[in-house]
């Protein structure tokens, strides 16, 4: 339905020679007062020379170590040679979300993305800070090869459930393209905290190959000798799916909760575009009273469901408590769950060096398009080129041969992502071709051109969340409408976007984008329908930090609370 966008390649930064080192300064005289002043003068100068050489050379060894793919390794401070961040003392940790005492070198990405980003205005609350160290143990005392979980698969293994199981979980079942992936993992771990669950990961074909173990001395990862193996048939038709066991009244329950029939071992949440009326009905409170219970609930979904999750009265206040700033789940959550491997994070480093760190300013452009051919198309280009000049994000062409440059000459770098490499020659064609109208010079940059979606490829995929996390590391950014790639990126950077309307006809639009009201995803496929009343709903009118899309007229999305 929706799917995320391209990847990365990553050319490493041409080499850079040690410098020599400085030679030993001289002995003070202390016979003659002139002489002792000039001697320390020069001492002074020698000294000045040092530090600036020691700092040039270590500078090298952090750029040496970035090209080696082990960037992270040089201290905190070097972050201005390489980053966008303003200050070397940033908090690694930010504030708060991350866990320390994580060994470092073995995911470099952990900590350096902190230092990557610039500072966000959004502070976790204490409260979600609890909430995340309590999940933590709460996943050490019950994650994979624990007691409690060997003990949870041999009651799966019975065939019947639990109310009184200890440790009770929720299995993410790999699913879709990449964007839709880590939104649908951001929203099934959001569950899992409000529930006192354990979310575990299915690991598909990649997944671990693109993130780090997230929770500390403990894997979040599915172990293989899982009892269930059949994720691949599961379906809107699958019969242990909420939707289709209500509809064959295989359960049922009270109004606390209960059932009055034996516990099922699991049950199949079929949250994807397609599910059924039944299969909504998981957004109900009193269906989630009788779900708490279930000791195995197997989650499949596309979708960043987590707007619905706030239309729940049963977890309203522990929403707001959690995020008092209701538009900010994702930029948190994403933070703290999704760490590039090193791999990745290789591509990362690699790529911003060599292309985005000297800019004054780093725009990022990701495009969509949902046409069958691969383009490119005019229509998408004039679009483009109408709103980033329309709204200053980039400056228009003189039209004049010449233009007379200043000293203090303006730079902006563009990052461009999409399948496709034409809309990338075109732009930087154009301010190559011509002088910017302000003097500004652009450069434009795209990582990677890979034709087509190449949904569970290993590196298309790493390069698809390296494009990512570069996007996200922009100043401004323009995406396109409906695009989970795009996002992923803007929930992690902080950023809210200018989105590109979704073209109909093959025509540009007019106007051609509007600012993002925040930088939360959108729900593409929610539920319109109150529990209570058992009827039709217009779901995006019932509170005021949930709302439709600005580029889904029909979908959900948290904002700030007016």
């Amino acid at each position: 339905m929706r799917r995320p966008q391209q990847p990365t390649t990553a050319p490493d930064p041409e080499s850079e020679g040690a410098l020599r080192a400085s030679p030993t300064p001289p002995r003070l005289n202390y016979l003659r007062p002139l002489t002792a002043f000039l001697l320390l003068a020069s001492l002074l100068a020698v000294g000045a020379v040092l530090y600036r050489a020691q700092r040039s050379l270590s500078i090298d060894s952090f750029r040496a170590a970035a090209r080696a793919g082990s960037v992270g390794a040089a201290s905190e401070g070097f972050e201005n040679d390489t980053f966008p961040s303003s200050s070397g003392s940033k908090d690694k940790l930010l504030h708060g979300l991350l866990a320390a005492g994580f060994d470092e070198q073995s995911c470099l990405s952990r900590y350096r993305s902190a230092l990557s980003w610039k500072e966000s205005p959004h502070l976790p609350s204490p409260y979600l800070l609890e909430k995340l160290r309590n999940y933590e143990a709460l996943h050490k005392k019950c994650g994979p090869n624990t007691e409690l979980y060997k003990k949870s698969v041999e009651q799966l293994k019975s065939g019947h459930g639990s109310q009184s199981t200890e440790c009770k979980y929720v299995v993410w079942v790999s699913y879709s393209g990449l964007g839709n992936m880590i939104l649908s993992i951001a929203s099934a771990f959001l569950y899992a905290l409000l529930t006192n669950k354990v979310l575990l990961i299915d690991r598909g074909s990649d997944m671990d190959d693109l993130f780090c173990e997230p929770f500390p001395e403990s894997s979040w990862f599915l172990p293989l000798d899982f009892p269930i193996t059949k994720f691949g048939t599961f379906d809107i038709k699958t019969p242990e799916s909420y939707g289709n066991m209500l509809k064959n009244k295989a359960i049922s329950y009270s109004v606390d909760g209960t059932s009055p029939q034996s516990q099922p071992a699991y049950i199949y949440l079929h949250l994807s575009h397609d599910y059924g009326d039944r299969d909504k009905l998981f957004f109900c409170e009193d269906d989630q009273k009788f779900l708490r219970n279930v000791p195995w609930l197997l989650l499949r979904s596309n979708n960043y469901f987590v707007p619905s999750l706030f239309l729940i009265p049963a977890y309203e206040e522990e929403l707001r408590q959690l995020f008092p700033e209701a538009d900010t789940v994702f930029h948190h959550l994403g933070r703290y769950l999704f760490h590039p491997t090193n791999t990745v994070w290789g591509l990362i480093t690699r790529y911003y060096q060599s292309y985005l760190a000297k800019a004054d300013e780093r725009v990022g452009i990701q495009i969509r398009v949902f046409e069958a051919d691969t383009g490119p198309f005019q229509y998408v280009l004039d679009q483009i080129l109408a709103c980033s000049q329309k709204e200053k994000v980039l400056p228009d062409v003189s039209g004049q041969e010449t233009v007379v440059s200043t000293p203090n000459v303006k730079s902006k770098a563009v990052l461009l992502t999409s399948l496709n490499n034409g809309y990338f020659e075109k732009i930087r064609n154009m301010y190559w071709e011509q002088p910017t109208a302000t003097g500004e010079i652009i450069s434009v940059h795209q990582p990677s051109h890979e034709g087509y979606q190449q949904t569970g490829k290993q590196m298309h995929n790493m390069k698809a969340l390296a494009e990512m996390y570069l996007l996200s590391l922009t100043d401004v950014l323009v995406t396109s409408a409906w695009s989970t790639f795009g996002y992923v990126a803007q929930g992690l950077g902080g950023l809210q976007p200018w989105i590109l309307y979704k073209p109909d006809n093959q025509t540009a639009p007019d106007p051609p984008c509007r600012r993002a009201m925040s930088i939360e995803p959108c729900f593409h496929a929610p539920p319109f329908y109150d529990c209570k009343a058992k009827k039709g709903i217009d779901t995006g009118a019932l509170v005021p930090h949930v709302r439709h899309c600005e580029d889904m007229s029909w979908g959900l999305k948290l904002v700030n609370q007016a």
